[in-house]
């Protein structure tokens, strides 16, 4: 049957795909290390449980309204105002299933045809994809020579007439990086001058290390919050990644035009999910701070022992639960990650995200979103099949 150009030239999520292998090599009996899932590895907490569970027991199982429930939506500009400084109404809302669903809502309400959009380098996944999707160009800016920060020069030689926004994901997936304040001040101006919208992605803006404080683009200054569009989600902070709950803040004009696309797809998000979301935004955030510490510390064991590793180099990431280091010294042998990658799982049984899927063939992307004992024994295994060839 035929399918569609549109829908054949979308490459499938090689994130969610490395996960599927190791889930299936797993159902074979196979002893695999995956530091391939975008997702923390602790439960979502249990009053966050709760709270969905007694939304069903009272038969909150219905049709909400599409851009979410106003309990939600207050709950979403309660935190903003607290974690920003920013004061939005419930207009300025919208929720989604999953804030990948804000964004490619946000994209296609956005960019069209004859557009270009900056996407710095290592970039997630799914954002040339998505930004494609509309018609739009996405132009792909690299960070790497910069220690895998964006700074105004690069930008600046990226910008055309043409171009009509930026997306800034600051802590990065897959490098962990967090863009420094005087360079996101700079690219404002640019912003500014340009007439750009800017895609602010915060899903990891409460894990953070190093006592580094977050800081958004939204933040600068009223001018600069008008034309940014903050995205975030529970899946992170909260270990919700199952229950699909993202949202987006902006424009009301915007939001609006948004919530009417999402009427013609999935309407609302699940009713009880977003029962779940209010309880995470609203209840006691100690174990945020508790989960942060442990991914620290995490970070620091990975770290230490990919610098075992010869021929491997890496930044400490000051953010996520994300480690990309640089595999210069096997490139000439495996030509770039993805060849690595295959290497790996088929001698050492580790599964990693090659860096190709990030715009950096010469990097791989390793979660320590799992336990110590995984990512000491998983790293053991790289460093001894390594050493053998």
């Amino acid at each position: 049957m035929k399918i569609s150009k549109l829908v054949s030239n979308i490459p499938a999520s090689p994130t969610l795909a490395i996960t599927a292998k190791v889930n299936e090599l797993k159902s074979q009996g196979k002893n695999v290390i995956g530091f391939g899932a975008g997702e923390p590895d602790f439960d979502t907490p249990e009053d966050i449980k709760n709270s969905a569970i007694e939304a069903l027991k009272k038969g909150k199982t219905k049709y909400t309204p599409v851009a979410g429930t106003p309990e939600l939506k207050a709950a979403i500009c309660s935190n903003v105002e607290s974690d920003y400084g920013l004061k939005y109404t419930p207009e300025n809302v919208i929720v989604s299933c999953g804030a990948k669903h804000s964004l490619y809502n946000l994209f296609y309400t956005l960019f069209e045809g004859g557009d270009e959009v900056i996407c710095p380098a290592p970039y997630w996944v799914s954002y040339p994809p998505m930004v494609e999707m509309t018609g739009a160009k996405a132009v792909i800016v690299d960070t790497r020579k910069n220690g895998m920060h964006l700074t105004a020069d690069i930008v600046k030689e990226a910008i055309t007439p043409r171009t009509r926004g930026i997306i800034i994901n600051s802590p990065s997936n897959p490098t962990g990086m967090i863009h420094e304040k005087k360079e996101l001040e700079k690219i404002a101006s640019l912003c500014v001058e340009n007439d750009m919208v800017i895609i602010s992605d915060d899903i990891y803006r409460k894990i953070i290390f190093d006592g580094i404080e977050f800081f958004s683009m939204a933040m600068i200054s009223p001018e600069i919050a008008k034309r940014t569009f903050i995205v975030d989600g529970s899946s992170k902070t909260y270990a919700m990644t199952g229950w699909r709950i993202g949202y987006c803040i902006g424009d009301k004009a915007v939001i609006k035009a948004m919530t009417s696309l999402q009427s013609q797809s999935t309407s609302n998000p699940t009713s009880f999910a977003q029962q779940g979301a209010i309880a995470s935004l609203t209840g006691d955030q100690s174990i945020v701070e508790e989960r942060r510490k442990i991914f620290q510390k995490r970070r620091d064991l990975i770290v230490s022992k990919i610098k075992e590793i010869p021929g491997f180099d890496v930044i400490p990431p000051q953010g996520s639960f994300y480690s990309f280091p640089s595999i210069h010294g096997y490139i000439d042998r495996f030509g770039s990650g993805s060849g690595l990658t295959k290497y790996l799982l088929e001698n050492a049984l580790v599964a990693v995200v090659p860096g190709d899927e990030f715009g950096a063939p010469d990097h791989l992307r390793l979660s320590f979103a799992t336990s110590d004992e995984n990512i000491i024994n998983g790293l053991d295994r790289i460093k001894n099949a390594l050493a053998a060839l």
